[in-house]
């Protein structure tokens, strides 16, 4: 891999993205709105959104991240953008680690605007300190630019990207102790959960919101979702097609 062919492609994905406001505004605005209705919704109890709401801290940039990623992805592909990329002197590690950079700085954002707004403007009431939620989330954000990235690579139109999402993402929604705890689900499906890295996320989040102190269970839960988001990138760059058959 080369660093300056890696940067100009990613300066190059956010110049492209700067141009897409709709895009911007799902990156950026979708995560916001989704935080700000579910105060509203636990209106009347501050202990029921403090617990979900931390774990949605996680989520929904996973989510928002895994959807645009994948579409822009696959734009890219199906529009021949990327076999002419790979017809030059850039290797498919230059190329996602480019795209994974871009889309990680959106995540940036992403993850700080909602952190902030849920700490300081919501009122979300967590016992550790507000920047472990920031790397959380920065980390579940970068996970579903990961992801994103892989699936791009099986899918031969947008609509099938979006057709991954239930696939990908919501098997891990049901599983990630966000509507159960998972030590009291069906001892099967907490095998299933303990192998998916959402669950990792929720439970970092969960572990800010109950600890003042950094525990050694938030630090296996980090590097858990640091570690898939790194082994998916390079599955992307293994898998990474330079046309859709």
């Amino acid at each position: 891999m080369n660093a300056t062919r890696t940067l100009a492609t990613a300066r190059r994905v956010l110049r492209q993205l700067g141009h897409d406001r709709r895009t911007i505004g799902l990156i950026l605005g979708v995560p916001l709105v989704m935080m700000t209705l579910l105060y509203w919704v636990f209106d009347g109890d501050e202990r029921t959104f403090d617990s979900i709401g931390a774990s949605l801290l996680g989520i929904f940039p996973l989510i928002t991240m895994f959807l645009v990623t994948s579409i822009a992805t696959l734009r890219e592909r199906t529009s021949g953008t990327l076999e002419r990329l790979l017809a030059m002197p850039l290797g498919k590690g230059d190329l996602i680690l480019g795209y994974a950079l871009a889309f990680g700085a959106l995540a940036v954002v992403q993850a700080a605007l909602a952190t902030g707004l849920a700490v300081w403007f919501l009122d979300l009431g967590v016992a550790g300190s507000p920047w472990l939620l920031l790397v959380v989330a920065l980390l579940d954000a970068l996970l579903g630019t990961a992801l994103g990235l892989f699936v791009s690579a099986f899918a031969a139109s947008e609509f099938q990207a979006v057709q991954f999402l239930p696939a990908v993402i919501f098997p891990q929604l049901l599983l990630c102790g966000l509507f159960a705890p998972r030590d009291s689900m069906q001892p099967v499906l907490e095998a299933v959960s303990n192998v998916l890295p959402m669950s990792y996320a929720v439970d970092g989040m969960n572990e800010v919101l109950k600890n003042d102190e950094v525990t050694g269970d938030f630090l296996r839960d980090v590097a858990v979702v640091g570690g898939c988001a790194l082994l998916v990138l390079g599955l992307g760059a293994v898998t990474l097609r330079r046309r859709t058959a």
